[in-house]
């Protein structure tokens, strides 16, 4: 059974990921957060605590992540996957921001994957093996009134995994990212049922997409169907950019 770190485990995203890979028996999950969620502990309790694990863990400080990732190796061995889904979506027009907020959202959605990435596929590349998944987004290319800091991080993400894809491919580790829709997570909880159903009807597929759909795209590129798949990013948003 494959070691799999899943940051921002604790809710949303991160917890469907979890939730979807300890199902399909083939892995072993750590979710990371700052705390410990109500529906996390559930899932430990439902999957077993020897199936789903949670480390709390601030991933804003960079400084501690090679201790993070050394205390990680030490407890669980080998870790197979890393997926990159912990960040901040703080909205606001770019002009009104305070800068403390640019940095907090650009050093936690762009930073500190990169850092993390760093000492885990060390690891990876020692061990010949290993995948990468980073959480993006549509609005890193479709833009956003509002999110243009929030665009800049995710757009970040893309270039990231395809020039890593093209260092660590050698060793036979993919690396790639996944850029969902307006999912039923940080994005739209500000939004109304007027502006959900606004956002469903310029999809292809007349809906948003669901948590569940991003980590079952997760779950593909961790197994046997994702092998040959490396330095792209898979959208799934219903067929909003469509």
């Amino acid at each position: 059974m494959r070691n799999v770190l899943v940051t921002g485990g604790s809710r949303g995203i991160g917890l469907a990921i979890a939730r979807r890979l300890v199902a399909s028996g083939d892995y072993k999950v750590i979710a990371a957060a700052r705390r410990e969620s109500e529906d996390l502990e559930r899932a430990i309790r439902e999957a077993g605590a020897d199936r789903l694990h949670f480390r709390a863990f601030d991933l804003g400080q960079t400084d501690k992540i090679p201790a993070f990732v050394k205390e990680l190796r030490d407890a669980f061995g080998a870790i197979y996957g890393l997926v990159n889904n912990a960040g901040i979506g703080t909205e606001g027009l770019l002009a009104n921001m305070r800068n403390s907020e640019i940095e907090a959202l650009i050093r936690l959605n762009v930073l500190s994957p990169i850092v993390l990435t760093k000492y885990v596929v060390r690891h990876m590349m020692a061990d010949g093996a290993g995948r990468i998944v980073n959480i993006s987004s549509i609005i890193a290319s479709t833009g956003y009134n509002g999110l243009s800091v929030y665009a800049a991080s995710k757009a970040a993400a893309g270039g990231f995994t395809r020039s890593l894809a093209r260092e660590v491919g050698k060793l036979d580790i993919t690396v790639n990212a996944i850029a969902p829709g307006f999912v039923d997570t940080e994005l739209t909880k500000s939004l109304d049922d007027d502006g959900r159903r606004r956002i469903a009807g310029r999809s292809a597929l007349r809906r948003l997409p669901e948590a569940d759909d991003v980590a079952s795209m997760v779950e593909y590129l961790l197994g046997e169907g994702g092998r040959n798949i490396t330095g792209t990013v898979l959208t799934v948003d219903a067929g909003n950019t469509a």
